[in-house]
């Protein structure tokens, strides 16, 4: 299968108050007509990878590579290539939807009869036809949101960029995206996503990244990176922390892998889960330990985080953002949604 995205020892420094090499050797490969999910925890390096492959920052080291065209010296062609929706919707809330994706469409310099026609596609594929002539400040969340994919594809990308495209969604505009992200993976397009929601990744991804202070730690599909773990998660609830220290220290040799402790909430894999079942009830009985709830499930990519990163997952703000003022913050902010928009198309629009 063709390779769509190429990453190869891929290198970010940032200098400031204090140096944070956002990117240390990232490598990974995504290919054509495929989802890959980069996961990570706060700080570890997703916004900047992506920020690197869509052109906004240049590495320090290491190349990138768009369907084979290299991010630094073919920026402009890259550029033309790609759809980017960001962690914040980049559109104007004074516009209508209409305006909005018009306006997309003239900054890619693109045909005013393919904008006309593209716009009145992408209202009704986003079910915004209703909510089109009315003012973006009228939209709810997951309007907008639905609005800023939709003002990413106006250029019709072969490869899109969705950056924690989700977060901030009730669950059930969430669920109206993953469907619009699967209808284009199902026509061709390639979507790289990182995401906060292991459920997100989980249903849409085909294969995974997770990366932490910069490095790749773990890749692989979502079912090899969950059998990895072991067959079976075992949750024991405590009435009290100073029991859930007692009782991860019980459990610590049950499964291959060490029990994690949680305020009052200790979970170990296994791979025997009922006999390790027993084993951990007639021992906490021993030692005079009584659980508050005791369960055994299968596990999760929520499982896997843990397990790589020792803690679960949390919104990532910018990387290199620690080392700016709020005003330096707003100001890269406004450049990165201007360079986000223009991208100058060419090829055939019909």
């Amino acid at each position: 299968m063709t390779i769509a995205i190429e990453v190869d020892n891929l290198q970010k420094t940032f200098t400031g108050k204090r140096e944070v090499r956002a990117l240390d050797g990232v490598s990974f490969a995504v290919q054509e007509g495929t989802v890959f999910g980069l996961l990570g925890p706060n700080g570890s390096g997703k916004t900047t990878a992506v920020r690197v492959l869509t052109t906004i920052l240049r590495p320090d080291g290491g190349s990138a590579r768009v369907l084979g065209n290299d991010v630094v010296k073919k920026a402009p062609l890259v550029r033309s290539l790609i759809g980017l929706a960001g962690q914040y919707a980049a559109v104007d809330e004074n516009l209508t939807g209409r305006e909005n994706l018009q306006m997309v469409g003239r900054l890619n310099h693109l045909p005013s009869p393919f904008v006309a026609s593209r716009t009145v596609e992408l209202l009704d594929q986003f079910m915004l036809t209703d909510a089109g002539d009315r003012p973006l400040k009228t939209y709810s969340g997951g309007m907008r949101r639905r609005l800023d994919l939709a003002a990413a594809l106006v250029a019709r990308p072969t490869v899109l960029f969705l950056d924690e495209p989700t977060t901030g969604l009730d669950p059930q505009s969430r669920n109206d995206l993953w469907e619009v992200i699967e209808q284009l993976v199902g026509g061709g397009t390639t979507v790289l996503l990182t995401t906060q929601y292991l459920e997100e990744a989980d249903r849409l991804a085909s294969t995974l990244a997770v990366l932490d202070h910069g490095k790749v730690i773990a890749e692989g599909t979502p079912m090899s990176m969950k059998a990895s773990l072991g067959a079976t998660v075992l949750e024991v609830g405590l009435s009290s922390i100073d029991d859930a220290q007692r009782t991860g220290t019980i459990l610590d040799g049950l499964g291959q892998h060490a029990a994690l402790v949680n305020g009052t909430m200790v979970e170990v894999t296994v791979d025997n889960g009922p006999q390790a079942a027993m084993v951990a009830l007639r021992t906490l009985d021993a030692d005079g330990i009584a659980p508050h709830t005791f369960n055994l499930r299968e596990p999760s990519l929520d499982d896997v985080f843990l397990s790589l990163t020792g803690h679960r997952t949390e919104a990532e703000e910018p990387d290199e953002d620690a080392n700016l003022t709020p005003r330096q913050q707003r100001r890269k902010k406004r450049l990165a949604d201007l360079e986000q928009a223009l991208p100058v198309q060419t090829g055939e629009y019909a």
